[in-house]
């Protein structure tokens, strides 16, 4: 044989790496099966108490589910976990996008895990008006939290719902107090309207600026301040700390012109920077002072008193709206009617009270 002949071409296959048997039908649907099969109730309340992140989150998607036939699971859960909820501190870090919260956020749950604390982050998302699905992604952004043990980040698309507050956010708090969470951060989206909802289920309520914005005593800005426990001057670091400074001195000026607060607490003004981590420390030591002050003399009883309360309220408010728009009788006759408005044939008080008046009957 020529020497030629011998020489295998360039082109020449080698073997590969050995491929696996061929799974059977009934391999693949068992596999399939595995993965549809959901949890049962008391299996994931298990987890919960057990500190698994799993049971957490597979919890947490039934909670926000939209599902009819989720609520009833959910509900079960969220009544098996309340007598080991309500054992955290719950802080609300809310500012303008562009405010780096989401640096913050991590820098300041790192320190918090360094301490011993176990923290989680409930990041609410805008939405896409168009796929309804989260835009910034939480989890991407917080790249070394994610991964620390102490640490748990749920971001969730906020949906169409007021201020773009997560419907669900407060059962979600519970939850993650049962699975030991000792401290709950509730990032929000900080487009203005969102603050008042977040409020109403924090303890903490702290303001993220920067130097240079000029916004102090502006509109909505105003309201956001009335609400904050502490306003903290972020990205402090370079050539902007001089800057800082000087905001920090406007703020505390501006703060001086709001009513006293019935907590009894005067709302601080600090710097910090979450790129450097400077300043972190002295934001934690603030809000814990926040804390000794308010459960010495029982307002922190009193708040999560008035907004559990608020927050019956709400539901009923909520599954009342639901009711309605989902009646059988009513939403052939809701669409009639909006036709009917548009075409400026009644008004939309008459049809407002037409369709009211159809469902109380």
């Amino acid at each position: 044989m020529d020497e030629k002949q011998n020489k295998k071409s360039a082109l020449h296959e080698k073997d590969g790496i050995p491929q696996p048997e061929s799974f059977s039908a009934a391999s693949l649907q068992k596999i399939v099966k595995s993965r549809k099969l959901q949890p049962s109730a008391s299996e994931l309340i298990s987890g919960i108490l057990e500190h698994d992140k799993v049971a957490l989150s597979r919890a947490i998607t039934l909670v926000e589910s939209t599902n009819v036939s989720h609520l009833a699971k959910a509900n079960e859960i969220i009544n098996a976990c309340l007598p080991y909820a309500n054992k955290s501190v719950r802080i609300g870090i809310t500012g303008v996008p562009g405010v780096g919260k989401s640096t913050f956020i991590e820098a300041f749950g790192k320190h918090l895990t360094s301490l011993g604390k176990k923290v989680a982050v409930l990041a609410v998302d805008p939405s896409s008006t168009i796929s309804h699905g989260s835009i910034l992604g939480d989890k991407t952004r917080m790249e070394e939290l994610v991964k620390d043990e102490n640490a748990y980040i749920r971001p969730s698309a906020s949906g169409e719902t007021l201020g773009g507050v997560a419907r669900k956010t407060r059962e979600t708090i519970m939850l993650c107090e049962a699975a030991g969470f000792d401290t709950i951060i509730i990032e929000t989206v900080g487009v203005g309207q969102s603050e008042t909802a977040v409020h109403s289920m924090v303890d903490f309520f702290l303001l993220l600026k920067i130097s240079g914005a000029g916004d102090e005593l502006q509109g909505i800005k105003r309201g956001i301040m009335e609400m904050a426990d502490a306003v903290v001057i972020n990205k402090a670091d370079g050539d902007n700390v001089n800057k800082a400074k000087l905001t920090k001195t406007e703020f505390n000026r501006a703060l001086h012109l709001f009513p006293a607060k019935k907590s009894g607490w005067i709302p601080t003004v600090a710097t910090c920077s979450a790129i450097t981590k400077d300043g972190i420390d002295q934001v934690w030591n603030t809000i814990s002072e926040y804390f000794e002050l308010v459960k010495a003399n029982h307002y922190f009883e009193e708040k999560r008193q008035e907004q559990n309360q608020y927050w019956m309220l709400e539901t009923i408010n909520e599954q009342l709206k639901n009711n309605f728009y989902t009646h059988p009788e009513i939403t052939d006759l809701l669409e009639a009617n909006k036709k009917a408005v548009a075409a400026n044939t009644i008004s939309p008080f008459a049809a407002a009270q037409v369709l009211l008046k159809k469902y109380f009957k």
